[in-house]
């Protein structure tokens, strides 16, 4: 018995402690800190009747300087977005790309006003999306000329 023992200790590999494999594979600069963690239902809105979420994703920012930084914080000017639109009943998901730029002038030139107010703090871009209480506020052009429903 003894020599069985011996033999089946030699063919399996020693198992080192779960905690050194996962600290030896894992770079340690690749954490996040509780800072950055971001919770996903923050980057969430949805429509007034809970049926539909809405997720909008960063995709250009303009290179333009804020006007008064004292006074309103650090503030990025979003040229083109993602939305991703979720229908909750079906499962089902829509994506559109929307250059709010190109929208904003459209409404300029067809109705005469604008409603956009491009300018996001940075604080509210999270992990490339922006918050959900934001949303409204890049939407609300594309909403005007009827390019979004939501």
């Amino acid at each position: 018995m003894s020599e069985d023992k011996k033999t089946l200790e030699s063919d399996t590999p020693k198992i080192e402690s779960l905690l050194d494999l996962v600290t030896e594979t894992e770079d340690v600069n690749s954490r996040i800190t509780f800072e950055e963690f971001t919770d996903e239902r923050i980057l969430i809105s949805h429509d007034s009747t809970g049926s539909k979420q809405m997720k909008i994703k960063v995709l250009e920012v303009s290179d333009e300087n804020p006007p008064s930084k004292w006074k309103f914080g650090d503030r990025v000017k979003i040229s083109k977005i993602l939305i991703t639109i979720k229908h909750l009943e079906t499962q089902e998901v829509e994506e559109g790309e929307f250059d709010i730029e190109a929208i904003e002038r459209e409404l300029a030139e067809k109705r005469h006003y604008t409603s956009t107010n491009r300018w996001i703090p940075a604080n509210d871009i999270k992990n490339g999306y922006v918050i959900g209480s934001m949303h409204t506020r890049l939407i609300s052009d594309a909403s005007a000329l009827d390019y979004i429903v939501f």
